[in-house]
């Protein structure tokens, strides 16, 4: 088989202006689960959307024609295709992948990067950039962990993306842990990144919020979208137990009345808020 590549870079618009950013990032969300359950072996986010990588030898004529994304009529999605020889991932990775640093205490780094001398130094592979901790939602959910105690605390990571957030907890004590992502894609890559990680309190699930009838946790974070959480709150709630943690993200502020609402009329009491260029996560315990 040869070393040709295909590349895709799609631009991905949201068509509804109102909340952009979140609606494109769901967007490039979407077409990268569509497209991988095709031959794409790896995507990157862009600015403007996602470039997708495809061995040529696997890329056939119709290889986008069922991608139900394209023809939604809640975006816009154009794309150009160029031919890649010889693709040496270690340096795209380099080129698009910098290491995280969380308030000096958590290092986010691909395999690639040096090991540092911070408390937690979990290594991602990053075959994506989502839930890599570059986004601003990952991040501010580290900030709520680097501050707990969570030892011994029975944990969910919903809508688990990477694992990263599954992984910290797992280094701050906490277990055992249930990690769960309705993605395939998400769901090996979550797996791979607990075993490089030499995670052993992490159980990696594919799936949504139905496989959570029957289970309780001390500890729940979900980092998904405002609509995915609102549809969910209640379950989250009945999982918790008493005296429980949610922390919750992947909003804007402009959302967090909606939040609160669903959250407090439900029994939760608001404990604190990180904001970081808008985007926001909360925490409530039971």
């Amino acid at each position: 088989m040869s070393n040709i590549y295909l590349g895709y870079h799609f631009t991905v618009e949201p068509k509804d202006t109102s909340d952009s950013e979140l609606a494109k990032q769901l967007g490039s969300e979407i077409l990268v689960a569509e497209l991988g359950e095709k031959p794409f072996e790896s995507f990157i986010e862009t600015e403007f959307g996602i470039t997708a990588y495809i061995q040529k030898d696997l890329w056939f004529e119709a290889i986008l024609e069922d991608i139900y994304i394209l023809n939604s009529p809640e975006f816009t999605i154009s794309y150009k295709v160029e031919e890649i020889d010889q693709v040496n991932w270690n340096e795209e990775w380099e080129k698009n992948f910098e290491p995280i640093d969380v308030d000096g205490k958590c290092h986010v780094r691909a395999p690639f990067h040096p090991i540092t001398g911070a408390e937690f130094d979990i290594v991602i592979e990053p075959k994506m950039s989502f839930g890599t901790g570059h986004h601003e939602t990952t991040h501010m959910m580290i900030q709520h962990l680097l501050e707990m105690e969570i030892a011994n605390m029975k944990t969910l990571d919903m809508g688990c993306g990477t694992a990263i957030l599954a992984i910290l907890a797992e280094m701050k004590g906490a277990k055992p842990i249930d990690a769960i992502d309705i993605d395939n894609w998400c769901y090996l890559n979550s797996i791979e990144n607990c075993e490089r990680n030499n995670c052993s309190q992490i159980s990696v699930y594919e799936g949504e919020a139905t496989l959570l009838a029957g289970k309780n946790y001390d500890l729940i974070i979900a980092n998904i979208n405002r609509n995915i959480l609102l549809n969910d709150m209640q379950t989250y709630v009945d999982c918790l137990n008493p005296n429980g943690i949610l922390l919750l993200s992947g909003f804007y502020n402009e959302d967090i009345s909606f939040i609160d609402a669903s959250c407090t009329e439900k029994g939760l009491k608001y404990d604190k808020k990180f904001e970081r260029n808008n985007w926001v996560s909360l925490k409530y315990h039971k």
